[in-house]
């Protein structure tokens, strides 16, 4: 049996500090970052990848906060979701771009992937996840009281919007990850930590 590795992108590595956070940018960190990852397809490991995504829900909240009179905003598990469809891409098809290159017949899949929290976990009655623009405080407690959102003072007179990061308990589609893995499949699974989801 092939050894399995799991392997963490985070978030940041594809968005880099410094950097205007566009599409191309982040395919190129991708592209670097998978330079080091194609050896362990060299050396036959079976892999599954994660991938932070702060900086890009960040940017997501950042368009609903300028697009608001136009369009609805969505809710923070649907952002997730999406940046692990979009993070998953760049990923899949800068992954299968460096397959093709050395000739290695292995697909990559990107699985939008859930996780069971219990609902009552301390960090959803009292979120402290920073996540997106920064505000003086009137803007932040206003943008509050328009969307329900909790915002809290991460250093002084700067203000963002807080959520929750509950602890998962387990990973849900845990055996279509592990039975896509054994088959030599690239599962991008898990990004974001996963969308929380309760019974």
């Amino acid at each position: 049996m092939n050894k399995t590795a799991i392997i963490a992108l985070g978030g940041n590595a594809l968005s880099q500090k410094g950097q205007t956070g566009s599409i191309y940018e982040q395919f190129a960190n991708t592209r670097e970052s998978l330079t080091e990852i194609m050896e362990f397809v060299r050396q036959g490991y079976n892999l599954c990848l994660t991938h932070g995504n702060g900086p890009q829900v960040g940017d997501e909240l950042l368009r609903m906060d300028l697009t608001y009179n136009e369009v609805p905003p969505l809710p923070l598990g649907v952002c997730v979701a999406g940046t692990q469809g979009t993070i998953g891409y760049m990923i899949q098809q800068t992954f299968q771009n460096a397959l093709r290159e050395e000739n290695v017949d292995r697909e990559v899949v990107t699985l939008v992937t859930q996780v069971m929290v219990r609902a009552d976990d301390p960090s959803i009655a009292d979120p402290t996840k920073y996540v997106g623009k920064r505000y003086e405080e009137t803007k932040a407690q206003a943008l509050a009281e328009k969307f329900g959102w909790t915002v809290k003072e991460q250093e002084p007179g700067q203000w963002r919007r807080v959520v929750p990061s509950p602890d998962p308990d387990f990973v849900m589609h845990g055996i279509s990850i592990r039975t896509l893995v054994e088959a030599g499949t690239i599962v991008l699974a898990g990004g974001g930590g996963g969308i929380p989801v309760y019974n």
